[in-house]
């Protein structure tokens, strides 16, 4: 993000049935599967989504899955999102494949080696957590309000006949002095429709959902909101465009205010660190901003295959800090075990919760499952800073 004071930042978020969250969404359904059999089990599921033909592949050790019960579940998630039209339908994806196969045992053997705390990483790899104080959930206000636009669609269009279809992205594009949010300077929204619907018709109703997203007195002028640039978008979702399992990793985390590590998240079981540490960098960091110690946080944490204990944890409240991020990075090794094993059990990974993370991203939102959203480390943090 810009170090200048005043500036603009944009984020964009995508809808459960752009092709890459559809792709997401049964690679997450998958985990959630096999997780369901045995808590244990292993999963690395990527899918391919385009027109009426879905694929999985990829490792997995677990129970014994029928490809008849997969494909049923895929079918489910894909009437789910509210795919039932010429090129993707839950009635006429036919053409389901899976390629899943056993998990290799050199990974297993790095992975399950102990079977206690020092179970070694899945991977090699850095992760990224993040927190700020610009929302109440403590995330960037662009890509908070790009989810929450999308979100608002969704729901709308599943709770009424209209003419939105499941395919859509929307675009943010904040003002910030002092490096304070206060407005949406620009919007876009491209959203898929039928082929009865005018455009006028469609940003009417899209703005109306805005409207309701946004807070009235940091909207853009309308001018400034584009709905369906292009004039037309009919054709859509994995028949429009082929999907793939994990190529939205920047709508899934920070909308590009904080770095990435490069792994994606969906289709993989919590042994996997990036995606387990990646939620235990957003756990800290939360508790970090929740806990008045910094207004933003950048938590990295990196691994070695097999190796339990990170090879580095790093800091950064990029001097907003009200204590040194030297303090808080002792702080941090004192109250969080971030050993693979560590995290799983601190946060209670190994449920089938992955398929609700796969839309409108996996961090800032209140829902039951998501255990790195807590604060309650608060206490902890403040009292290991002070010694």
């Amino acid at each position: 993000m810009s170090n200048l004071k005043n500036y603009l930042f944009t984020s964009e978020s995508v809808s459960e049935g752009h092709p890459d969250k559809v792709s997401d969404r049964i690679s997450d359904m998958v985990v959630d599967t096999y997780l369901s059999g045995d808590p244990f089990s292993r999963v690395a599921c990527e899918t391919l989504t385009t027109t009426n033909k879905v694929v999985l592949a990829g490792e997995v050790r677990g129970p014994e899955i029928k490809k008849e019960e997969l494909v049923e579940k895929v079918r489910n998630c894909i009437k789910d999102i509210g795919y039932d039209q010429d090129g993707f339908s839950w009635r006429e994806a036919t053409k389901i494949e899976s390629h899943l196969h056993s998990q290799s045992a050199d990974i297993a053997m790095g992975v399950d080696s102990s079977g206690n705390k020092d179970e070694g990483a899945g991977d090699q790899g850095i992760m990224f957590g993040y927190a700020c104080s610009e929302t109440l959930s403590l995330m960037p206000a662009p890509i908070f309000y790009a989810h929450k636009i999308l979100e608002e669609l969704s729901s709308y269009r599943k709770s009424n006949e209209s003419f939105f279809l499941p395919d859509s992205k929307s675009q943010v594009s904040m003002s910030y002095e002092n490096g304070i949010p206060k407005k949406v300077e620009s919007l876009v929204v491209s959203t898929q429709h039928n082929e009865a619907a005018s455009n006028i018709e469609i940003r009417k109703k899209v703005i109306e959902i805005i409207e309701k997203a946004i807070p009235s007195n940091i909207l853009p002028h309308k001018d400034n909101i584009l709905i369906n640039p292009t004039g037309r978008f009919v054709i859509g979702g994995p028949d429009g465009d082929s999907g793939l399992t994990g190529r939205k990793i920047i709508v899934d985390t920070y909308g590009g205010a904080a770095p990435h590590g490069g792994g994606a998240f969906s289709g993989k079981d919590p042994s996997k660190v990036d995606r387990s540490a990646a939620y235990a960098g957003r756990y800290v960091a939360k508790n970090i901003v929740g806990a008045g110690l910094a207004k933003k946080a950048i938590v990295q944490i990196s691994y070695a295959i097999g190796v339990a204990e990170p090879t580095s944890i790093n800091v950064s409240t990029m001097g907003t800090g009200s204590v040194s991020d030297v303090i808080i990075e002792k702080a941090i090794k004192n109250t969080f075990d971030l050993r693979p094993r560590g995290i799983v059990e601190m946060l209670n990974l190994l449920r089938p919760i992955y398929e609700k993370t796969a839309s409108y991203g996996h961090f800032g939102r209140e829902e039951p499952e998501f255990s790195w959203e807590k604060k309650d480390k608060i206490e902890e943090l403040k009292n290991a800073c002070n010694t």
